[in-house]
């Protein structure tokens, strides 16, 4: 490996003994000592090749370095398969938590019978290959010491159990309190969620109002709970036996279909088969023109258009602000085991943020990787009038991701942009085929149009002046 200033991932500092880092558009990993030990005990016993059977974990290996080349405390460097696009969990559909709680359970019960457990419960250990869990925090795994306590189990709770309880039992979607609570939802504000009746469901009893009433009890002594259970010798089997009662739990949940405004969309779809299929075939051309690192498919709604992507690109992200639009898509992929397509939930309007420590912790969507494709199609009308967003603002931020793009304008005689103006003044008064087609061409040569029969649709391809 070159000796050259690796880019230190901003978002790795919690855990002391190793970091994550960037080099030569490889991901790697210094370790200290203690680490280093715990990766010799891993990567030789029967669970590193079990874990690689399940597909639970993706390929690491050492890497040899001059040791005169690290800085204490670093003695070794790991490298690991690179995610083709990093999400977190405050953008994942109720299955895609649900599936990652699942993962991360099946691992510590595989860890386990290996005399191994896991440090960490964060969902942010989860990173997805299309519609299938990695977990890639592999310095978690350490050697399970007898009499040793499930020390994750408060933060599995807080960050996975709790927001798939809280949806499931009341019905609102939980991605925008993962968003605003990094660590997870406190066992006592998840008891103010429920009445006492409602405590005998699945999870509530045990995980949440017992739970809540031990940190409170806890809070108040000077004991070390943690060591007194460990000297008085706690079982490994009943950490087995709770996480495949939590296991239970979490593969039992489930939550109640709703329409929202749009994910019945593609059964009233505003076009004509003959339409529908003009659409595909302009997208589909588009597509084929060259092999694709990154796709955008910005409002996705069912993913059709993001998997004639996937055909012709490498990894596409399939986004848009409908929970109950991205969860059926995640199903759909999951069926289809697609590892190209990556679902997600994300209001363009509202994108995630850069946040956590510093404002750097977790990165901001447009800061995780820069696509060289870029579809909005059915899109501009929800920024600018559902959003208020003006038209000119909405150009400019498509062009401002450098990508070749295909987008659809709907002008306002479409029945779906009625519905967006149905009890409201249209002040939208920049919102015309005319006025967007000169934004357009501000920044980016169009390089084909089309008009579709039906609600005054057009679809554009247009390439970035900087690359024309």
């Amino acid at each position: 490996m070159k000796s050259i200033p690796p880019r230190f991932d901003r978002g790795s500092f919690r855990d002391r003994s190793s970091r994550v880092f960037y080099q030569d558009g490889r991901v790697c990993r210094y370790l200290d000592a203690g680490a280093l030990k715990e990766w010799d005990s891993l990567s030789t016993s029967p669970l590193y090749p079990r874990l690689l059977a399940m597909k639970r974990i993706g390929s690491t290996h050492r890497v040899e370095v001059n040791p005169e080349t690290l800085k204490p405390p670093w003695v070794a460097v790991l490298e690991h398969d690179r995610i083709p696009f990093i999400s977190y969990p405050y953008e994942w559909s109720f299955g895609m938590l649900q599936d990652a709680a699942a993962a991360h359970l099946d691992l510590i019960s595989a860890a386990l019978e290996e005399d191994f457990i896991l440090r960490d419960c964060s969902p942010f250990n989860i990173q997805w290959t299309g519609a299938r869990p990695l977990f890639i925090d592999i310095p978690s795994f350490a050697l399970h010491q007898s009499g040793e306590v499930w020390a994750g189990y408060q933060q599995f709770c807080r960050t996975f159990l709790y927001p798939l309880l809280f949806q499931a039992y009341k019905g609102i979607a939980f991605q925008r309190w993962l968003r605003s609570l990094l660590e997870g939802i406190p066992a006592e504000e998840m008891t103010r969620l429920f009445s006492w009746w409602e405590f005998f469901r699945p999870g509530l009893l045990a995980d949440v109002f017992l739970e809540a009433r031990l940190e409170r009890s806890w809070a108040k002594t000077e004991r070390t709970i943690r060591t007194e259970m460990r000297d008085a010798g706690f079982p490994k089997e009943f950490i087995l036996k709770n996480v495949r009662r939590l296991l239970g739990i979490v593969r039992g949940l489930r939550v109640k279909r709703h329409e929202s405004e749009w994910s019945d969309y593609a059964n009233e779809r505003n076009y004509s088969p003959e339409d529908y299929a003009a659409k595909k075939e302009f997208v589909k051309s588009v597509c084929a023109r060259r092999s694709w690192d990154l796709a955008w498919d910005l409002g996705c709604n069912t993913g059709d258009f993001s998997l004639i992507a996937a055909d012709h690109a490498s990894c596409v992200v399939a986004m848009d602000a409908d929970d109950g639009v991205v969860e059926n898509l995640y199903r759909r992929l999951k069926t289809a085991q697609d590892t190209r397509v990556l679902p997600l939930v994300m209001n363009l309007a509202d994108p995630s943020p850069a946040q956590g420590w510093a404002g750097r912790e977790r990165k901001s969507l447009t800061s995780r990787g820069k696509p060289d494709l870029v579809m909005a199609l059915a899109l501009l009308h929800h920024l600018v009038i559902g959003a208020n967003v003006p038209l000119a603002d909405a150009v400019a931020w498509l062009a401002s991701l450098g990508a070749e793009l295909v987008v659809e304008f709907v002008g306002k005689e479409d029945s779906m942009v009625q519905r967006l103006l149905l009890n409201r003044e249209d002040i939208f008064t920049d919102y015309d085929r005319p006025h967007f087609e000169a934004l357009l061409e501000t920044h980016y040569r169009v390089e084909k149009k089309i008009p579709l029969v039906q609600g005054g649709r057009w679809l554009y391809h247009a390439v970035p002046k900087s690359t024309a």
